[in-house]
């Protein structure tokens, strides 16, 4: 699989981009301080400015990579830092990727995590050789539900994870798109 990295791309309201050490204070004042956002998705809370700096050390270090995929989330009407979207898991051997993405608190509400998810896999599917999509969420994790709901993605019984390890999801909704059907999909809407 010939892989990209991390490119940036942008939706209407939102750039999408690589982290860089500037977002340290906007990452610990929008969301990966706030245990309401980093449980929702399964990370550690960061509290301090020591903290986020070296996990931005890793992730601009990890750019180097060519499977490494992590955007930070920009709104532009303030140019701040708001969340992050990234492959959280990457399968060459299948050409998957697993989506994980969070949004800070103070912007619940304004459709921009599905605004990014549905972006990414249009850039996704564009861009690269990636044949498949993946996310999940925990049942008790609604919002997310919400967001995997509305988009292109639908209901599987299980995601490259899980099946590797052997685990059947319980507790878990697995979802997936592939690039044939976004294709048929995406031709289906411009058609119409």
């Amino acid at each position: 699989m010939n892989h990209t990295g991390t490119k940036t791309f942008e939706t209407k309201r939102l750039i999408c981009r690589r982290f860089i050490k500037e977002d340290c204070t906007d990452m610990l004042e929008n969301w990966i301080a706030n245990p309401n956002v980093q449980s929702e998705y399964g990370e550690p809370v960061y509290t301090t400015v020591s903290e986020v700096k070296k996990l931005l050390e890793k992730y601009i270090q990890n750019y180097s990579e060519p499977d490494f995929y992590r955007w930070a989330i920009i709104e532009k009407a303030s140019n701040r830092n708001i969340g992050q979207i990234a492959f959280c898991r990457v399968y060459s051997d299948c050409c998957t990727a697993e989506i994980e993405y969070c949004i800070g608190e103070q912007f619940w509400g304004n459709g921009y995590a599905g605004e990014v998810l549905s972006k990414l896999i249009d850039f996704v599917f564009c861009n690269t050789d990636f044949l498949k999509l993946e996310a999940y969420h925990r049942c008790e994790n609604v919002k997310s539900a919400r967001v995997l709901e509305k988009s292109m993605m639908y209901v599987t019984d299980n995601v490259q994870r899980f099946s590797r390890e052997n685990i059947i999801p319980h507790g878990e909704v697995c979802y997936c798109i592939d690039k044939d059907t976004y294709l048929a999909m995406n031709n289906k809407y411009t058609e119409e």
